[in-house]
């Protein structure tokens, strides 16, 4: 639409109402209709120009109707120039929410302004916009309310970096409303995980050890402890870490890296975790352990086995059990990892004649457990 077309389909009448209409609701009538042809206008900067002045007599009436009826038409639009978008902003909540939660027209530094100096309700109309960086982020864990912050982390297209996370973890580490949205984040940095290990319990500490990396000390100290099978299994937490040979090589210096776990690793589909740990115990770059594992010919595992150092009495089931791993992914069938790993484990547990009665007994619970969760899949 040009301003022609804009102009045709106003009156005389609309605009002389929006100045000088006799009541509220006409005026607000007037606004709205005007709003929705500028932004449907293509206007030149000429044109834009006028239709801002509009705007502007529009955000000075006196009535709160009318300047409601400019801030929901045009609380999408980049046409609301930035000067009246804060000036809306700083009105009364009907008008300002509208304007916070939505302008385009808002900088992040307008947005941290409004942190800053207005009420609760405002903060969390910023904390509610879609997307915000971690500049916005910083300021609402700086000075926000534990709503505004707890809105913001509940949100994962809200920017947080690890400066901001810590100190709304500084602020609101006794409020579990905060640090459980904190933890049902997508992502957090290592360190912060760090810190809500400490501050979180039940199913919250659950979540967070099982799915989000931990440094890798304190992962394999938790896997230690007795809480291991019933919160933390170590090769489910190997299978979050970002630094896959780092976290091998803690748990070789731990005395950890045993036979038994490199098959439960194998049962459970956690292949890299496999082969960094071989590749840990045998002295080779991944890669090349990866070269001799998954060798097509009948040397290359037994060469990365023997040079693992791992008991001769497991390699046939070893063995197997990568045969039916490559057998699986050669299919390409299973349609998710649960199922995968369900299919797994149901085809290697026959398998592991040699394998502790202990070990056993966790594969089976895992694949218990596995066939839950892809009935749930399915249901879902």
């Amino acid at each position: 639409m040009s301003i022609v077309t804009m102009r045709a389909n106003l009156t005389e009448t609309d605009v002389r109402t929006l100045i000088k209409g006799p009541t509220e609701d006409s005026r607000a009538q007037a606004a709205h209709k005007i709003c929705r042809c500028i932004e449907e206008a293509s206007l030149t900067p000429e044109e834009r120009l006028h239709a801002e002045g509009i705007i502007a007599i529009m955000a000075q009436d006196a009535a709160v109707l009318v300047r409601r009826s400019l801030a929901v038409a045009l609380k999408n639009s980049p046409k609301l120039p930035r000067e009246i978008a804060n000036k809306l902003a700083r009105d009364v909540e009907s008008i300002a929410l509208p304007v916070i939660m939505n302008s385009p027209a808002l900088t992040d530094a307008d947005l941290v302004e409004i942190v800053r100096n207005s009420p609760p309700t405002k903060q969390v109309a910023v904390a509610s916009r879609e997307t915000l960086s971690t500049t916005v982020t910083g300021a609402l864990a700086s000075f926000a309310v534990a709503d505004a912050v707890e809105r913001a982390l509940a949100n994962d297209n809200a920017a947080f970096d690890q400066a901001g996370l810590e100190t709304a973890l500084d602020r609101f580490a006794g409020v579990s409303s905060v640090t459980a949205a904190m933890v049902h984040r997508n992502e957090l940095p290592v360190g912060v995980t760090e810190k809500l290990v400490s501050i979180v319990s039940g199913e919250l500490f659950d979540h967070l050890v099982n799915n989000h990396e931990l440094p890798p000390q304190l992962a394999i100290d938790l896997a230690i402890s007795s809480r291991e099978r019933a919160t933390l299994d170590i090769v489910e937490q190997a299978a979050q870490q970002r630094d896959l040979a780092r976290f091998v090589q803690q748990l070789n210096l731990n005395g950890r890296l045993t036979p038994s776990l490199i098959m439960r690793g194998m049962c459970l589909g956690h292949i890299a975790f496999v082969e960094h740990a071989m590749a840990e115990l045998a002295g080779l770059s991944h890669h090349r352990l990866w070269l001799l594992m998954h060798d097509s010919g009948p040397l290359g595992l037994k060469a990365a086995f023997d040079r693992a150092g791992l008991p001769p009495r497991l390699f046939p089931s070893f063995r197997a059990a990568v045969e039916v791993y490559h057998g699986i992914d050669r299919e390409g069938v299973a349609p998710d990892r649960i199922t995968f790993r369900k299919r797994m484990l149901e085809r290697t547990l026959t398998l592991f004649q040699s394998v502790p009665k202990d070990d056993l007994d966790y594969l089976l619970e895992k694949l218990d457990a596995a066939g839950v969760s892809a009935e749930r899949a399915a249901a879902h």
